[in-house]
């Protein structure tokens, strides 16, 4: 990859009531969420600053707490790019969702209403629609936010940071993986988790989860298979 191609970033208003360092890190951290930034490319404040069309402050400040969520590598030389991947981060990435979100999902059954679970069945069908048109990025973006309702049920949950940091970390990886598969989600894991919502079913719920999961990884069946897709990633040109 092209170490100086576009960067592709969604720029959203922002809103009175948030400040320009909170609205900068909000923008940057999605976009890595999204692979919108892919592993390889080297980012500069300035570049950012000009793309944002902010100061370098609140870029330096986004920049920082990326970093320090493991999102953003940025090296003595003061490069800064996304992390290489390895099998055995990948492999701990992956399970570490696993646990957590399945633990969280669990965790989160009792609160879940009827009109959450309405919500739950539209983001689905939006699903379904951005898979036919083949539209990744719309994909990830719903899953999450399908994901992301389920857990935020529980008023007592303190995993969502937890889960967001290892969807981060993966984030632009998966969307390189992903672009070079022809077929993604041919089982409807949402719809098992929807039905283990209706019977209260915490542990059907658990798996479908954690089947979810896998099978967004599916690329990586083999370990020979997996390390092709890291190698693509780490050296994509």
């Amino acid at each position: 990859m092209d170490k100086k191609s576009p960067i592709e970033i969604t720029i959203t208003e922002r809103p009175p009531s948030v400040t320009i360092t909170q609205w900068v890190y909000t923008t940057l951290r999605s976009a890595v969420m999204d692979g919108h930034i892919l592993p390889g490319r080297a980012l500069t404040i300035r570049e950012l600053a000009s793309l944002l069309n902010v100061s370098p402050m609140p870029i330096r400040e986004a920049l920082r707490q990326l970093a320090a969520e493991n999102a953003l590598d940025i090296r003595e030389n003061r490069r800064i790019m996304v992390p290489h991947m390895t099998p055995a981060k990948f492999t701990e990435l992956y399970e570490a969702r696993i646990a957590i979100e399945s633990h969280a999902a669990a965790r989160a059954l009792p609160y879940i209403d009827t009109e959450r679970l309405q919500a739950l069945k539209q983001l689905d069908q939006r699903i379904d629609k951005a898979q036919a048109n083949g539209d990744l990025i719309q994909i990830n973006q719903l899953n999450q936010a399908f994901h992301r309702l389920i857990y935020t049920a529980n008023p007592h949950q303190i995993t969502l940071p937890l889960i967001e940091s290892l969807w981060l970390q993966l984030g632009p990886f998966m969307r390189l993986a992903n672009s070079k598969l022809d077929d993604h989600y041919q089982v409807d894991r949402h719809v098992e988790a929807m039905n283990a919502i209706a019977n209260h079913d915490a542990f059907a719920l658990q798996v479908a989860i954690a089947a979810d999961i896998r099978e967004g990884i599916a690329f990586a069946a083999t370990p020979e298979r997996m390390q092709h897709f890291i190698d693509e990633a780490n050296d994509p040109c």
